[in-house]
């Protein structure tokens, strides 16, 4: 990668929307080309073809590999990252900021960021950290223009907390201005349709993390999660999770009454709508049912082949490819590659996990580079239903990162959409 690192300054933060990069390794959609140049005009991607010999370029790439920004339809970094430590809880726009950075370091140009519509973590632990209308605001405000900054509304079915911080959120997303939106990300990754409300819907992942069933089908995975994260003694995390089972068993009007609002708002066409952990065929059925698109983290070979079946979209952990197994005891994400049964990896709580756990992929024998490129760009923005960036294509945004492939752990360089480089005609 000598050829793009040697000729790299950092100048401003403004996008670059003109540019013209040679003699990269372009990955392609269904393919690749040895000797590419990637033309920019107007921050799109204009041509995609093989370099023509003698012609100049503004950045010489050749060594690297041209790829879309990556698209990570799950990342929890902005939850980390306002609460590093318990009991420290920092400024919303500083954890956006921090989390933009490790994004971008990571080669992610557009991030769905997991907020947590609901008043207890997923092992029932009080959040404490602001609210997830408090972050969502954060982002909508924040100043960063190289990456796209978007929410996941995460909700718990069982929540009537969150059930109401979720309408009031969507109910004021409805009633924002489009102008005053927009402007929010003047001439950045937020333009034209991409603005809300407008050319998207919000994304919605609902999920029911009572112990016994979906992620913690086994409830000693949640004993085992509290007292290696929260420090419980054995006995306090066994009182603990048959706490949270029984009280949520209370709350089963609730989970009813929020399925049905859901399964309105998606026949309305007002959200698009994931289902968190899916454990069964008869889960992913009764998701179906009620409209949802994407199976989020299947957590069986069976939930998966069934979700298939419906049509749905699968979504999996980098994390998952990346350390061979799940954390919490469920089906590697590597045998659902292996099945032809994922769509899209997402970094859950790895930023850098994306690109790694894809070209392991490829290591291992499981996939090609194309394939395994589009689970972490363009089938991943379908996942959110973005048809404008994820594929060298002609017309597309030109969100694009270099990427160092030699080494067993990927190095990226975020471009044209991103700080850049003062490069010069060679």
């Amino acid at each position: 990668m000598e050829g793009c690192l040697a000729m790299t300054s950092f100048t401003s933060d403004r996008p670059v929307s003109d540019l013209v990069i040679g003699h990269a390794t372009a990955v392609l959609p269904n393919g690749v080309i040895d000797d590419a140049r990637v033309v920019v005009r107007s921050g799109r991607i204009a041509h995609v073809g093989p370099h023509p010999r003698g012609t100049a370029c503004d950045l010489d790439a050749r060594g690297a590999h041209v790829l879309p920004g990556l698209v990570d339809v799950h990342s929890d970094v902005l939850s980390r990252d306002i609460r590093p430590r318990p009991g420290v809880v920092l400024d919303p726009s500083f954890a956006v900021a921090s989390a933009g950075a490790r994004l971008r370091a990571a080669g992610i140009t557009t991030a769905f960021h997991g907020l947590a519509f609901q008043e207890r973590s997923i092992v029932g632990r009080p959040i404490d950290s602001p609210a997830a209308s408090e972050l969502s605001g954060a982002l909508r405000r924040t100043d960063d223009t190289q990456v796209d900054h978007q929410v996941l509304h995460r909700l718990d079915v069982r929540c009537e907390y969150g059930l109401a911080l979720l309408t009031k959120e969507l109910e004021s997303s409805e009633s924002a201005p489009q102008d005053e939106m927009c402007a929010l990300h003047p001439q950045g990754p937020n333009d034209g349709d991409s603005c809300l409300p407008g050319g998207r819907v919000p994304v919605v992942s609902h999920e029911d993390h009572t112990p016994g069933q979906g992620q913690f089908a086994d409830p000693a995975k949640m004993q085992k999660w509290l007292v290696d994260s929260d420090r419980m003694s054995d006995d306090d995390a066994a009182d603990h999770v048959e706490w949270w089972r029984s009280s949520r068993d209370e709350r089963l009007a609730v989970r009813d009454r929020t399925l049905s609002w859901l399964e309105g708002l998606v026949r309305a066409g007002s959200i698009r709508l994931f289902a968190h952990d899916l454990a069964t065929p008869e889960e992913v059925s009764a998701a179906a049912d009620r409209g949802c698109s994407v199976a989020e983290f299947p957590t069986t070979v069976a939930a998966a082949r069934a979700a298939r079946d419906h049509g749905m979209l699968i979504v999996a952990g980098a994390p998952n490819i990346v350390r061979g197994r799940s954390h919490t005891g469920n089906v590697p994400a590597s045998e659902l590659a292996s099945a032809g049964l994922i769509d899209a990896l997402a970094s859950d709580y790895i930023p850098t996990s994306m690109l790694p756990g894809a070209l392991r992929l490829v290591r291992d024998g499981i996939a090609t580079l194309p394939q395994a490129v589009r689970l972490v760009t363009s089938g991943a923005a379908a996942c959110v239903g973005l048809d404008d960036r994820g594929s060298l294509t002609e017309g597309h945004r030109a969100d694009l990162i270099l990427a160092d492939l030699t080494k067993r752990w990927p190095s990226t360089l975020s471009l044209t959409r991103g700080v850049l480089i003062g490069g010069r005609p060679r």
